[in-house]
Order: C-alpha cells, then structure tokens, then sequence
C-alpha cells in the first residue's frame, strides 16, 4: 500500500455572488455532495472553511473564485466519487454557476496524513498551468504514479472526454 494519497484542487469563477439566487441550487447542495464525498471509498479529508465547506476562503485576488481541495487514497477512487457517484448531477449543472475556466483542476501526490494550504494547492495548479503535467501537478488524462509505486494508474479518458 501507498504512503502517499491524492490531493485534488478545482477552483470556480461564481456567475455571481455565492448569495445570489441565481448561485443558490448550487449553494443549497453543498453539504449534502460534501457530505458524498465524506461517505465514499477512499475520501480521507477536504477542505473546509468557517462553515462545512470552502466558499468563504479567498486564494485568488477575485472574490468571485471559489477553491475546493481534498484528498483521496487513490485516482481511482477520486474518479468514482467524480465521474460515478452523486456528484455527477451536480457537475453536469456548473454551467449554470460557474464561468468555463481554461484550466481548474490539478492533482498531486502528497505524504499520508498531509494536508495541503491554499497557498500549495494554488501554487500546485500554476505549476499544472505553465509546465503541463509533471509529477509535481498532473490532471485525470495524465496521471503520474505516487513516488512509491512501480506502476503509472491508467488515465480517465472516458469520464474526462
């Protein structure tokens, strides 16, 4: 078994303000899709702020971005809890709520019992963004292993085409 898990961040520019009507659907579920998460296979920890979810903490100079981080014991099971749970009828909806960013996704393999800042996952998804995929920040289509596996996990190129 590893000693490393899956760190995650997925940040989201807001249509509007998270108290406007038009964000409420997506405001209004957010503990229950947490709460998903918390209940799945392989969810270790995420990131919460003064509430039960991250929408009050500011990692860029625009208020209107939102940031979520987790970790995860393995791509897999990140993947089901994305691609194959709930969560789904959730991000299939994000139009609604969220402007389409370029890039607002990145994963990385952090020590077991590590718990990545904002400041890390940000610098991570700069990292994605200016070099491509590395082994320092890498997305679905191009996982690259944990520092102790002798394996390269498959990618999701269904879940993510």
């Amino acid at each position: 078994m590893s000693q490393f898990h899956l760190a995650e961040i997925n940040i989201g520019r807001l249509r509007a303000t998270i108290d406007d009507p038009m964000i409420a659907d997506f405001k209004n579920n957010l503990d229950r899709i947490n709460a998903l998460a918390e209940g799945h296979a392989g969810f270790v920890w995420r990131l919460t702020g003064d509430g039960n979810d991250a929408t009050d903490l500011v990692a860029f100079d625009d208020p209107l971005i939102i940031t979520n981080m987790s970790v995860w014991r393995t791509p897999d099971d990140l993947g089901a809890y994305v691609y194959r749970s709930g969560h789904v009828e959730i991000m299939r909806r994000r139009r609604e709520w969220f402007e389409k960013l370029e890039l607002s996704m990145a994963l990385w393999w952090v020590p077991a019992g590590h718990r990545s800042s904002v400041a890390e996952g940000v610098a991570r998804l700069a990292t994605l963004r200016s070099l491509g995929p590395t082994a320092e920040a890498f997305t679905f289509r191009d996982i690259f292993p944990a520092p102790d596996s002798a394996e390269r996990p498959l990618p999701f190129l269904d879940e993510c085409a």
